[in-house]
């Protein structure tokens, strides 16, 4: 996949790139396939137990708003972190050696809430403000569903917004909201499956509840220059200049580092929702 300059350049100056079709029908159907077995227990695993084998895939996949590091038990999933065509448009937008430390399947059934207004570099830092989101949309992003909202530009001086506690409990998830910017020039980003979403650590971004009848899934994997350091979940005896979390999957070029050796396994983390429980309150 070769991108255009301008597309390039797009990037670089709004903070985001939507490439159309990157990932096939074929590959879109086999990760909500196997996001069904993530849910419904297949893979061994305590923080998604086996549920009722009269259970519908539909039932079973409602349960939960996200599973972060599905790669880390689905071997599918560890596939989709090293997808070609989304390591050939990074190469070309971050830096020609890439590695990926966390993949993110939101499920987000009708009715589950959004997240508030954050930038991604807050939660992953890097050395050097490498950080792309990919965000592969599973089925038709909508603003009805709950799309990508975004603010082009607002990566650009690299600035971490404060952060507090919002509001809209019904609209959004648990997280912090970030604050302090002008939102006026939100704009949605509407997809099709199979699209894939590129965008910066620092781009501001947020997604509303889904008021569909349906399901919104994307397979979201964070990526970033290998040459950069990743201090994230520093050790205590660790120095924030020198940390370098290695549970982390080449994807393109090499890796400097690869002297230090690698982590594997690690737990995987699970957030659920019940709707009906805002209804009551």
């Amino acid at each position: 996949m070769r991108l255009s300059q301008t597309k390039i350049d797009s990037y670089g100056q709004n903070g985001y790139l939507v490439v159309p079709g990157l990932v096939s029908e074929a590959k879109v159907e086999a990760i909500r396939a196997d996001a069904a077995k993530l849910c419904r227990g297949v893979y061994p695993c305590d923080d998604l137990p086996p549920v009722l084998a009269e259970w519908s895939d539909e039932q079973a996949v409602a349960q939960y708003l996200c599973i972060h590091h599905p790669h880390r038990i689905s071997p599918y999933m560890l596939e989709m972190v090293a997808h070609k065509g989304m390591a050939e448009v990074m190469t070309q937008i971050v830096a020609p050696d890439i590695k990926c430390m966390q993949s993110m399947l939101f499920l987000k059934p009708a009715g589950f809430p959004g997240q508030a207004w954050h930038q991604d570099e807050i939660y992953i830092p890097t050395r050097d403000r490498s950080l792309v989101g990919g965000w592969i949309a599973l089925d038709d992003a909508t603003v009805e569903n709950g799309c990508l909202w975004v603010l082009p530009g607002s990566h650009a001086k690299g600035y971490l917004h404060p952060q507090r506690e919002h509001e809209c409990p019904e609209e959004f998830d648990s997280a912090s909201e970030s604050y302090g910017f002008d939102e006026s020039g939100e704009i949605p980003v509407e997809c099709k499956a199979g699209d894939v979403v590129f965008f910066n650590g620092y781009l501001l971004h947020r997604s509303r509840k889904n008021r569909s009848d349906q399901f919104r899934r994307v397979l979201v994997n964070h990526y970033m220059n290998a040459y950069s350091l990743l201090p994230w979940q520093m050790k205590p005896e660790e120095r924030s200049a020198s940390a370098d979390f290695r549970n982390v999957i080449m994807v393109a070029g090499k890796d400097p580092y690869a002297w230090k050796g690698y982590e594997r396994g690690g737990k995987t983390h699970v957030r659920r929702f019940n709707p009906v429980a805002l209804e009551t309150d």
